[in-house]
């Protein structure tokens, strides 16, 4: 492995080039080694912990493989094991004809194989279930397994559906050790929700909408092969919980489907999404406050608003984000690429993010952090607190935007974005050339890194300072658990 370093003012750049019969980790550790003494030299040894820290948080692999096919979705699943009390909804009285209510027949099976250990709660293959907004609450006896191979449908209207349960559809609480396995489908039945969305038709009112499927105050739960699609608003919620694995999922919504977040991360800790195709017509994969811990590998978006962090800060709240790294993903024509949102006047900090081996088709604003967003009926009014947003890694990010403004990093003037880098970086216009825009951020890249972003500044050197403009207003507030339409 041969190494060439060419170190400028704010700028460091290394190139690699092959060598023979080398030894890898002698390698990484050599060129890690190499990188932080000229790191040092350029910028401080502060940088020198943060990429550091930034590398090795990893992703703990599940048994998935690398060979993932997005273009797939055919699981193989474990069979029930041996021992198991089999708690089949039809015992209960569902019909499973998609017409009749199976409410009742879901609510008594859920009590039954909550109430009994090592129980399998079943929703058979090649049926539907019609089931209204119901919540099932634990604690539940161990091993609880929730084998969905079925279809559960919402009811269609909204004018019917409950009031008490405004947010929610299906919502599951208070479990510990939980796994929902299946090749079912939880199936929200949006499209008259949507029409009456005010982000549809400005004449209609603006207000929240359920969401297909909420886990909520749990802990040790897995989620394995399921579909989950076409939801009022968000498709799946996890939500002040810890420990939980989402794996081969599929969430699928229409590209014009208002607010219909993939998978919406609020409050959680230690969760993992792995191997999971996500289409909606919002974020693929939203990460709000007080979440932190937060591992995305092998992740398919599109279309979508992206994969972000935020938004955070509305209405002069604190919003924290700590711990987040999406190792491989491709992202398909989306509006977003990579964004982390807040808005003027919060208060907190986004912290320790790593972006690595991602891949962009036709995406618009690739690379973006927007401490000005505003999604609010009026305009927002200029505040000089913001969410701090420091310790962002951008590696290896490959393909083609539709924007001109491949890299844009909208940082708030009083509370600027520090700690920003960028490591082998490569986007291409599709219509043109690109550039990178920069207001008040500061950082440094290394490798290739198209277009340059020289608009970054050091510590030192704040010259690079640029007036930010609006971007386009795109995605609407979340609240706690849910969306709030404006």
């Amino acid at each position: 492995m041969h190494y060439k370093f060419i170190l400028k003012p704010n700028r460091l750049c290394i190139l690699v080039s092959s060598g023979y019969n080398q030894k890898p980790m002698m390698d990484k550790l050599l060129l890690l080694s190499l990188i932080g003494l000229l790191v040092v030299t350029a910028y401080g040894a502060a940088y020198v912990d943060i990429l550091e820290k930034l590398e090795n948080f990893d992703i703990p692999e599940d048994d998935a493989g690398d060979d993932y096919d997005f273009d797939s979705k055919v699981f193989d699943l474990p069979s029930f094991n041996s021992g198991k009390n089999l708690v089949n909804v039809d015992t209960f009285g569902a019909a499973g004809d998609g017409v009749s209510d199976d409410t009742q027949a879901f609510a008594s099976a859920w009590n039954k194989a909550c109430g009994t250990p090592k129980s399998v709660l079943l929703v058979p293959q090649g049926k539907t279930y019609l089931v209204n907004a119901t919540k099932f609450n634990g604690p539940s006896e161990q091993k609880l397994v929730i084998q969905i191979d079925g279809t559960i449908v919402a009811p269609d209207e909204p004018g019917n559906w409950d009031p008490k349960f405004q947010r929610t559809w299906l919502e599951f609480s208070k479990l510990e050790g939980v796994v929902f396995q299946g090749n079912g489908a939880i199936d929200g039945s949006g499209s008259k929700w949507w029409a009456a969305s005010c982000k549809k038709n400005k004449s209609n009112p603006c207000k929240s909408a359920p969401t297909a499927l909420t886990i909520d105050s749990s802990s040790g739960v897995k989620v394995s092969g399921l579909t989950i699609q076409n939801s009022q608003q968000m498709n799946f919620i996890i939500a002040r919980s810890d420990s939980v694995r989402v794996s081969k999922v599929m969430v699928s919504s229409p590209g014009d489907s208002p607010n219909t977040d993939g998978i919406h991360i609020t409050g959680s800790t230690n969760v993992v999404l792995q191997d999971c195709k996500i289409g909606t017509g919002d974020d693929c994969v939203s990460i709000v406050n007080a979440s932190s811990n937060i591992k995305m590998k092998r992740i398919y978006c599109g279309p979508g608003h992206g994969i972000s962090i935020g938004s955070l800060g509305n209405n002069n709240s604190t919003g924290i984000v700590t711990k987040v790294v999406l190792d491989t993903a491709l992202l398909r024509e989306t509006t977003n690429g990579l964004r982390i949102k807040t808005y003027q006047g919060g208060s907190g900090y986004v912290q320790d993010v790593r972006f690595t081996n991602v891949e962009m088709q036709d995406v618009s604003n690739p690379i973006l952090i927007d401490q000005f967003y505003c999604d609010n009926p009026t305009s927002c009014q200029n505040q000089t607190s913001a969410v701090k947003i420091s310790q962002i890694m951008y590696r290896n990010i490959t393909g083609t935007t539709k924007s001109e403004k491949a890299i844009k990093f909208a940082c708030s003037d009083t509370v600027p974005c520090s700690h920003i880098v960028l490591n082998n970086v490569n986007l291409e216009g599709k219509d043109g050339q690109v550039e990178a825009y920069c207001n008040s951020a500061e950082g440094f890249g290394y490798g290739v890194i198209h277009p340059s972003a020289d608009c970054l500044y050091s510590h030192d050197d704040k010259g690079f300072d640029h007036s930010h403009t609006s971007g386009p207003v795109l995605v609407t507030e979340e609240a706690e658990i849910g969306h709030d339409e404006l």
